[in-house]
């Protein structure tokens, strides 16, 4: 079994708490803890929920260097939280060193009238920051599970090594491919 500690980056009011409270699992005490399964094997992930506003940028630095991968939220009813994820992914790479791994988030996908982020510009976002996407509502659950899976699919990629399940008779086997890059 793999865990995983998430980030939920994002200004405030997009929805992040209530993301990180959709996945909350009761019996574990002050955190906010999931264990999924995702493509037949089990996992846990602690969600780090972060504070948006600016007078806690020191302590989102630090929850970044705790994250193993991240979620960057904003709200599509909101077209500043939009605006303004280049500064959480800038810092995301100047502390990770590198390339992190996230998924983007348009929360409240539920509040259609109120809509001022359109599903392709997110979309069109992800595709050029090439991240993963999806639309979310915290409030209905529409997705949230859906996210976590995908980042956990995005985290195990990272380590070098690929699970498949081949068929072997009647029973599964489990076969490790490691990645290989042809020059």
């Amino acid at each position: 079994m793999d865990n995983w500690r998430v980030a939920v980056l994002g200004d405030g009011g997009v929805g992040k708490t209530a993301l990180a409270v959709q996945t909350y699992d009761p019996t574990i005490e002050d955190a906010y803890r999931k264990q999924l399964v995702v493509d037949n094997r089990m996992c846990f992930v602690e969600i780090i929920d972060t504070a948006g506003q600016e007078e806690y940028a020191t302590l989102r630095d630090q929850w970044i260097r705790e994250g193993q991968g991240f979620i960057l939220v904003y709200s599509v009813t909101l077209r500043s939280s939009f605006d303004c994820l280049g500064k959480y992914l800038q810092s995301m790479k100047h502390i990770t060193g590198g390339r992190p791994i996230f998924i983007l988030v348009g929360n409240k996908c539920d509040k259609t009238a109120e809509r001022e982020v359109s599903k392709e510009e997110g979309a069109a976002l992800a595709q050029i920051l090439g991240c993963g996407f999806i639309e979310a509502s915290a409030k209905t659950a529409q997705n949230v599970e859906c996210l976590f899976m995908n980042l956990v699919r995005s985290l195990r990629a990272t380590r070098g090594v690929t699970e498949l399940n081949l068929p072997n008779g009647p029973t599964q086997r489990r076969v490790k491919m490691s990645k290989c890059v042809i020059m």
